[in-house]
């Protein structure tokens, strides 16, 4: 058994190359369609949570995602946050005005020139279906 556990792990790394280590943006693009096609067609499949690891961990250390995440460790909890929800889900400031308002105000926050809101928080943790602490400002 375990010999055999260990060649269908061996096989596994050939076929999917970030599980074992790698950090070629190549085999990092590779995980990321096989996430996104686990969770559409198999979402209850054990790859997930091996494969989201495994590109958490890259997404961390890779240099083309240096400056991305520099600025979020610098922003408050909740506008790191939304800056990562922007960009998952391709929103821009003007996305914002049933949570938020209008465009400038969006823009102030980001900037940090004013804080999210209880309201404002409220409102974001329903639209995006999470819990109002992750909006937190720490």
């Amino acid at each position: 058994m375990i010999a055999e556990a260990i060649k269908a792990s061996n096989n596994l790394i050939k076929v999917v190359p970030l599980l074992g280590g790698s950090n070629s943006k190549a085999d990092y693009e590779q995980a990321l369609e096989l996430v996104e096609y686990l969770i559409e067609h198999q979402p209850d499949h054990p790859l997930i949570e091996m494969l989201t690891d495994k590109v958490a961990k890259y997404e961390d250390s890779a240099p083309e995602f240096a400056a991305f995440n520099a600025r979020i460790t610098a922003l408050p909890g909740g506008v790191a946050l939304l800056r990562v929800l922007m960009d998952q889900h391709n929103l821009n400031q003007s996305s914002f005005v049933n949570e938020i308002g209008q465009r400038s105000y969006v823009n102030r926050i980001l900037k940090g020139e004013r804080s999210l809101t209880d309201k404002h928080k409220a409102a974001l943790a329903k639209r995006f279906n999470l819990p109002f602490e992750a909006f937190r400002e720490d």
